[in-house]
């Protein structure tokens, strides 16, 4: 096994609630540590980004029987997109099954989301990660536990950021993100440098209200982290992963205050 990142941590497991102030946390923990994020949000918008780029395609819910949960076979569903014949036609599909569940703020399935989210570890060799967004139900739990064993890593600690599901929908429906850079940014609380762009050193960024921000799909992601999440948190939580519990909202959202609550909650100088 090798050893700890930076003699601490080898990875880290960022959770909460959609909207809870997840992000400026996973910021502190990289920064502190040298670590990398892996957001499977950044991984969905990259194949959602594909499907999104064909243009409107109409209800998304001609490809999928709800009766028995399955959509139709992959062939037909790139047939009727028109794109049987490209390279990418299977991550463009990819994108589709996700685009299905995200419009609708529901999770996305386990054995699409473990796919996605494997390939991504792999290619950090399963080490120096601060993980956001996975795990979201008790099976990736357990499809993580497994894979880290697999591969000789550790779950060191998980950072719980808590939050009211008031205030978290009110800082939703706030939040903006680059399509280009995939920064995060909030319209009152950290507005973009300038109108359009992230910073001087990106001019061609695009600032945009995420699709999945409303009210509606706020609140189904909230019903499906107390209905989903929670189970995982308890599973981690009986293997023993240390869990470090921290307001994501706090009166001071600089930075500094919220490097000083993550690290007082971890013990951390």
């Amino acid at each position: 096994m090798k050893g700890r990142v930076n003699g601490s941590y080898e990875n880290i497991i960022v959770m909460g609630k959609s909207g809870a102030g997840k992000q400026p946390r996973v910021d502190a923990l990289t920064r502190k540590f040298g670590m990398k994020q892996l957001s499977t949000g950044n991984i969905f918008r990259h194949y959602l980004g594909l499907f999104e780029a064909l243009g409107p395609r109409g209800p998304l819910d001609r490809f999928r029987d709800e009766t028995d949960g399955a959509f139709l076979p992959d062939d037909e569903i790139q047939h009727a997109l028109g794109i049987s014949d490209r390279a990418d036609a299977d991550d463009v599909t990819l994108g589709l099954k996700a685009a299905y569940f995200v419009n609708q703020g529901r999770f996305v399935p386990d054995e699409i989301t473990n796919a996605l989210f494997a390939a991504a570890f792999e290619a950090m060799d399963y080490r120096g990660a601060v993980l956001d967004g996975f795990p979201r139900t008790e099976e990736q739990a357990r499809f993580l536990k497994t894979l880290a064993d697999r591969n000789g890593a550790r779950l060191d600690a998980i950072l719980w950021v808590e939050n009211e599901d008031e205030a978290i929908i009110a800082r939703a429906l706030g939040r903006r993100i680059c399509e280009t850079c995939g920064g995060v940014y909030h319209m009152e609380h950290r507005p973009p440098p300038e109108p359009g762009g992230c910073d001087e050193m990106a001019p061609d960024c695009r600032i945009v209200q995420r699709g999945d921000d409303t009210v509606e799909s706020l609140k189904a992601r909230l019903r499906e982290f107390k209905e989903k999440t929670e189970p995982a948190i308890d599973y981690l939580a009986a293997l023993g992963i240390p869990i470090h519990r921290v307001s994501g909202n706090l009166p001071d959202y600089g930075a500094e205050a919220v490097e000083a609550s993550v690290f007082a909650a971890m013990g951390v100088e």
